[in-house]
């Protein structure tokens, strides 16, 4: 990296070019303008003209120079060699390695011996999309991402409520006059369009209400009208009484329920059956005060949830996203401005899948149920490390470090080094590729062409317009990369399901593109694979083996988009022309492919009516609700017994309880791995309450041991009176290897997830319990 006064030098002579693109530490993918010099990021600053960001900048985003540039980047492919050290390799060489080997194991054991772990993570949604040929040519029926970590409970109460676990819904903060946020701390986090400015506008307007449910006194938390400090992991008791105080009440919206919903009376005979003092006496808040909110939110003109990690990795934590649902389906904020909706995708992001009692996928040792078409990365270690004859053999990561962020890191460690192979694909040395037999370097996010799928549509403030963002590369690729299209691309050709060109189509794509009246290209692929129907589940890889080369260098990996354009105006066609597009048909579509080539900043994709257009996203048949989901309803009636016997934590092995993977300032995904980032909370400081604190004779910045069942480490104190007693917390985003300025290894902080448990998570979806880790704490 360049030095600081080389980079102040830069600057003031202007020396350097200002490129658009687009952060991607986040979901949200704010645009930025990034003053680019010889691959350096002199310096980063918000898009003023982006669609949904409008000039917005955390201050993490603004040093994106060292995810850009560090000394652990990758440049060349390498193959591991019996000594346990990394040789390079050639591509061609690795390729057809790698090509044989899959080969053999699926001949040998099946394509279910073959996991697939990433695709979409670290903003690499192209690559992702591109690697279904690749998975299809392997016949690889396991694929395991972090969202699977995190949301999967979330998208089966979506199936079950809307009739698709695709079924998307977002939250309309930005005019809603009563917000409720739930585990979520939008001040630091973000989540959300220009999270801090709606925080902001929120505590400024007098007729606007913000409640925080959070066991800590957040960011967010401090800004918000009410704050219900909810005993750690016990969300499910709160929102529960909220919910029975509304029925008692007589303060759900019945018209909206009569003409909306089905099943009513099965969830008002649950809930109307809830000791409500006992629940708030649980969960650690008043029953007044959960009243007070109940009413508050039932009776506002407008109100929404937000709802994030807090709840969805907690105890209960299907449970918790069933209940928060409840909340504004029975006030009837559904599908509607200032409310909770469901959102117009530009691409599918997730699948459905059915129940294994419908025929939908388990996984073969642990029988895991698939959930939006992926498995829980919490059962993949003992997927592997096991003698059952249908046991994972091979994985493919992508844009992953597993070993790293999955739960039980050293259960992943023992699994990995059992696999006959295991292949990663990423821009850097991680964990997980230390422990890979081939590594393949990709381009970074700024070296490549990339897209921001996450436009949930959530601009609807009075402009109800969805966007999409295709990110030009800023910087030349480093070293010998390739992108993982191409990779992905390189991979089917070796395993012999397509051939390595298509001629004839390359030549009508390139024609296409010059007269798309013609529609030369979309024909010519609607006659290949009606003659050819074998090859459709490689359409990935042959549309950029096709259209891919005829688009300019550099935007080959736009391919895909053109084909997304054209499906996504079957449905939305008049809303695309509602944002100034004419013409219908592939003629429209081509269109709205070619204003997001010409853009490069977000592109509008549709104008929404918030208050019609998400009913037609509703997928049950009857287009309701259907709000009572069974198994849910069970675990509500188990609430009162899991209360009267749940455990004195006093008189526990492990007294405290650890919020593993707190958000903080300082703190972001693994893209970051080098703490030269930080200016504060260089160690990842385990913060507890000075009570607790005091009992331990330390002060901020002693040491202390902190221990779950699976792990010791050592951690650094913070004390602060944000957290209960009782209760701690670490960061994500520490406990990473990097090579320090002399190449030498050094680590970053603690390893949270050597202290979680793999087997302590949801027993529907399996996510993992992070935010109630049982600990205890000795003196180091």
């Amino acid at each position: 990296m360049v030095s600081a006064p080389e980079k102040d030098q830069a600057i003031n002579n202007d020396s350097g070019t200002w490129k658009t693109t687009a952060c991607m530490l986040c979901s949200i993918n704010c645009g930025i303008q990034v003053l680019e010099k010889d691959g350096e990021f002199l310096k980063i600053r918000g898009d003023k003209n982006h669609g949904t960001s409008e000039g917005y900048l955390c201050q993490k985003a603004g040093r994106l120079n060292h995810y850009q540039n560090h000394n652990g980047r990758l440049t060349q492919p390498l193959k591991k060699q019996p000594d346990g050290s990394f040789s390079l390799i050639a591509w061609e060489q690795a390729i057809s390695e790698i090509a044989a080997r899959l080969k053999s194991i699926k001949q040998e054991h099946g394509g279910h011996a073959i996991a697939y772990y990433g695709g979409g993570g670290q903003g690499n949604h192209l690559g992702g999309a591109y690697s279904s040929a690749f998975r299809e040519a392997l016949g690889i029926e396991y694929v395991y991402t972090a969202l699977a970590q995190e949301k999967t409970g979330d998208f089966w109460v979506n199936g079950k409520l809307y009739g698709r676990q695709s079924c998307f819904v977002s939250e309309d903060m930005h005019t809603a006059d009563y917000s409720l946020v739930l585990g979520a701390n939008p001040w630091i986090a973000h989540g959300m369009p220009q999270a801090r400015k709606v925080l902001q506008d929120i505590k400024k307007d007098d007729k606007r209400t913000l409640v925080v449910v959070d066991p800590r006194v957040s960011e967010t938390a401090k800004m918000a009208d009410i704050h219900l400090q909810v005993k750690p992991g016990r969300d499910a008791y709160l929102l529960s009484a909220m919910i029975a105080i509304m029925i008692r009440d007589g303060l759900v919206d019945q018209n909206f329920i009569d003409q909306h919903t089905t099943d009513y009376q099965q969830v008002q005979s649950v809930f109307s059956a809830i000791d409500i003092g006992a629940y708030c006496e649980y969960a650690g808040i008043s029953e007044s005060l959960a009243k007070q909110v109940a009413h508050g939110f039932a009776t506002a003109k407008t109100a929404c949830v937000r709802a994030d990690l807090g709840i969805q990795q907690s105890l209960h934590s299907t449970l918790n996203s069933y209940l928060e649902k409840l909340l504004y389906l029975l006030t009837g904020n559904f599908n509607r401005e200032g409310g909770n909706y469901l959102a117009p995708l530009f691409a599918p992001l997730i699948a459905h899948s059915p129940d294994p009692d419908d025929g939908g996928m388990v996984t073969r040792v642990t029988g895991a149920r698939a959930i939006a078409k992926i498995f829980p990365p919490n059962v993949l270690p003992r997927e592997i490390n096991t003698d059952h004859p249908e046991r994972v053999r091979a994985v493919w990561v992508d844009s992953g470090n597993p070993a790293m962020t999955g739960a039980d890191s050293k259960a992943y460690v023992e699994a990995f080094e059992k696999l006959d192979l295991l292949v990663a694909v990423d821009i850097a040395e991680t964990e997980t590729t230390a422990l890979a037999d081939y590594i393949l370097p990709a381009p970074s996010q700024f070296e490549k062409m990339e897209a921001s799928f996450f436009t949930y549509g959530n601009d609807w403030q009075g402009k109800p317009t969805t966007f999409f963002h295709l990110r030009k590369a800023v910087s030349e690729a480093k070293g010998d990369t390739l992108t993982e299209p191409e990779i992905y691309r390189r991979m089917c050709v070796a395993l012999g399901v397509i051939p390595e060109r298509f001629p004839v189509m390359e030549k009508l794509a390139r024609f296409y593109l010059k007269h798309p009246g013609s529609r030369a290209f979309p024909l010519a692929m609607a006659v290949y694979f009606k003659s050819n129907p074998k090859m459709i589940p490689y359409a990935s890889a042959i549309i950029y083996s096709t259209l891919g080369r005829a688009l300019p260098k550099g935007q080959e990996t736009a391919a895909i988009v053109w084909g997304i354009c054209q499906f996504f105006v079957q449905r939305w066609a008049k809303q695309v022309q509602a944002t100034g597009l004419q013409g219908k048909g592939m003629q429209l579509g081509h269109q709205l492919f070619q204003r997001i080539l010409a853009t490069d900043t977000a592109s509008p994709l549709g104008s929404f009516d918030a208050n019609v257009d998400p009913w037609k996203l509703m997928r049950h048949k009857d287009k309701k609700v259907h709000l009572a989901i069974p198994e849910l309803l069970e675990q509500l009636q188990s609430l009162a017994d899991e209360a009267s016997s749940y455990r004195d934590s006093t008189d526990s092995e492990y007294p405290f309880t650890l919020m593993a993977g707190e958000r903080r300032s300082w703190n972001a995904n693994q893209i970051y791995r080098n703490p030269d980032w930080r200016k504060k909370d260089i160690d990842g400081s385990m913060r507890m309450h000075p009570d607790d604190a005091e009992a331990f004779k330390v002060q901020t910045g002693d040491s202390l041991y902190c221990e779950s069942a699976r792990a010791r480490i050592k951690v650094t104190v913070e004390v602060d009176n944000t957290v209960q007693p009782g209760m701690v917390t670490l960061p994500h985003g520490y406990g990473m290897k990097y090579r320090d300025e002399g190449g030498a290894w050094q680590q970053n902080g603690p390893a949270i997830n050597l202290l979680t448990d793999a087997d302590y998570c949801d027993e529907i979806a399996k996510t993992p319990f992070h935010k109630t880790v049982p600990v205890r704490l000795s003196v180091a």
